[in-house]
C-alpha cells in the first residue's frame, strides 16, 4: 500500500506564501498548480504572494521624473506580475448613457500593470490570442486610454462579461510575452501569478486557454538575459555578451476542475508541485495536500469535509450547498438529469429532495457561518448517510488523517 501524501499545514496565509516562494526560490521548481474550490481564500493568497515579493530600494533622479524630487529616490519595486479579479477591476465601462452609442472600456493606467503599455505595440498579439477565443475585435486608443469593440458591422458594443474577460486575459498574455522577451518595463518581474483566468468560459475556451497558458509557462521559465558587462577592452563588439538563465517561474490557481487537468497535463514534464488548497471550517488555518498523480476532484475533498463536519457535529448552513454540489456531480457521472436521482432508501425520497433544494439555496455566507438548528442537523445526516450507504468513497488526507473508506454513521 502506497504512503499517502503529506499534508503540510499553515497557521496563516503569511506562512502559506513562504511555503510556496519557498518551492519556487530554492525548492527546485518552475511551478506550483493550486486547486482549491471557492471560498478558499485564493485571490487573497495571489495578492499576499504579490506583496511578499515587495521590498523597497533607491534609484538615483532620472528624466521623466517629476520636478523637485531629490536626487536619490525611495521605491518599492515588486516581483510579481499577476491576474486575478483585481485584474479584472482595472478596467472599467463607459456605456454612453446620454447617447447610448460609444460604449467603451477605460483603462486605469496608474496601475504598474499597464506601465509601458503603449511602447509595446500589444494589438497584434493581442488580436492573435483573441482571434482563438472569440469572434469580436477590438481597437485600442492610447490618447484617451479606451477600448472599443466591434462584430461585423456593429461598431462600439458592449461585449458580455464572458468576453470581456478574455479580453482582459488576452492582455495578461500578450504582456507576458513582451516580459520574457525583456522589455525594459518589465525587468523587475521574477514570479507570475495567475488566479482564476477562465471565469464564464465554456469547456472548449477553458482547454484552449489552459494549453495556451501553459505553453507560455514554458517559454517565461526558459527566459534567458545578457551576462551582467565587463568593463569593455578591445575588440568585444565582435562578442556579444553571453546569455544566462533569468527564468520567470509561477503559481497557478483555480478551482476549475478540466482547466486544473489540462494545465498538469501540459506541464507534466515540467519541475512543478500541484497541491490541493484547503481552508478547513473556513477558519485561518490552510493546508496544502499534494496530489502528484492525479490532480484531484474537489467534489472529494468536498464530501471529506462534509462527512467530517457531520461526524463532529459542526454543520452550518453552507454545508447544505456543497452536499448538494457533490449530489449533482455524483448524479451527472451516472448519467441522470437531477440530483434527487442520488438520494436513497429514506421514506419519502421526493420530500428529502424538496428540502435539500430549498435549503442549499438560501443565502449563506461561508465567512460569517450560521450553525444549523437541530431539526436541519438530523435531515443533513439522513441524506448524508442514505447517499454514503450507496456510493462508496475513499476520502482524502485533507485533515493529516489516513484516507478511509467512507460510510454512514452506525
Amino acid at each position: 500500500m502506497s504512503t499517502p501524501p503529506k499534508v503540510h499545514r499553515f497557521t496563516d496565509m503569511r506562512r502559506l506564501v513562504q511555503r510556496l516562494r519557498d518551492d519556487l526560490n530554492g525548492g527546485g521548481q518552475d511551478f506550483v498548480l493550486l486547486y482549491a474550490y471557492n471560498g478558499t481564500g485564493k485571490t487573497r493568497l495571489s495578492m499576499a504572494f504579490k506583496d511578499a515579493g515587495k521590498k523597497k530600494t533607491k534609484r538615483p533622479f532620472r528624466a521623466g521624473d517629476r520636478a523637485g524630487q531629490p536626487l536619490v529616490i525611495d521605491e518599492t519595486v515588486g516581483d510579481t506580475l499577476y491576474f486575478n479579479a483585481f485584474t479584472e477591476d482595472l478596467f472599467s465601462w463607459d456605456n454612453d448613457l446620454e447617447k447610448d452609442s460609444e460604449r467603451r472600456l477605460h483603462i486605469n493606467t496608474d496601475s504598474t500593470f499597464f506601465k509601458g503599455l503603449k511602447e509595446l505595440a500589444l494589438d497584434e498579439r493581442i488580436g492573435h490570442y483573441l482571434a482563438r477565443y472569440a469572434d469580436f475585435l477590438f481597437d485600442i486608443d492610447y490618447d484617451r486610454w479606451t477600448v472599443s469593440f466591434r462584430k461585423g458591422e456593429a461598431q462600439h458594443i458592449k461585449v458580455s462579461r464572458g468576453e470581456e474577460n478574455i479580453f482582459i486575459w488576452c492582455v495578461f498574455m500578450a504582456i507576458c510575452e513582451r516580459v520574457i522577451d525583456g522589455a525594459e518595463s518589465y525587468q523587475w518581474v521574477k514570479h507570475l501569478y495567475i488566479d482564476d483566468p477562465i471565469t464564464s468560459l465554456d469547456d472548449n475556451n477553458a482547454i484552449a486557454v489552459a494549453s495556451d497558458l501553459a505553453k507560455l509557462l514554458r517559454r517565461a521559465k526558459g527566459r534567458t538575459r545578457p551576462e551582467a558587462a565587463a568593463p569593455a577592452g578591445p575588440g568585444d563588439a565582435d562578442h556579444p555578451p553571453r546569455q544566462v538563465p533569468a527564468p520567470i517561474k509561477a503559481v497557478v490557481s483555480t478551482h476549475h476542475a478540466l482547466f486544473f487537468n489540462v494545465v498538469c497535463n501540459e506541464l507534466k514534464k515540467d519541475a512543478h508541485k500541484r497541491y490541493f488548497l484547503h481552508r478547513p471550517e473556513r477558519g485561518d488555518a490552510y493546508t496544502l495536500r499534494a496530489t502528484d498523480d492525479t490532480p484531484f476532484f474537489h467534489h472529494v475533498s468536498m464530501l471529506a469535509e462534509v462527512k467530517q463536519a457531520a461526524d463532529a457535529g459542526r454543520l452550518y448552513t453552507y454545508h447544505f450547498n456543497m452536499l448538494r454540489s457533490i449530489l449533482e456531480k455524483t448524479a451527472t457521472f451516472f448519467g441522470n438529469d437531477d440530483f434527487s436521482a442520488c438520494i436513497h432508501g429514506l421514506d419519502d425520497e421526493d420530500l428529502f429532495a424538496r428540502a435539500l433544494n430549498l435549503l442549499s439555496h438560501g443565502k449563506y455566507d461561508i465567512y460569517q457561518p450560521a450553525e444549523m438548528v437541530e431539526d436541519n442537523k438530523r435531515l443533513f445526516r439522513q441524506i448524508l448517510d442514505a447517499f454514503l450507504g450507496r456510493y462508496q468513497f475513499t476520502l482524502p488526507d485533507i485533515f493529516g488523517k489516513t484516507p478511509t473508506m467512507a460510510t454512514a454513521q452506525s
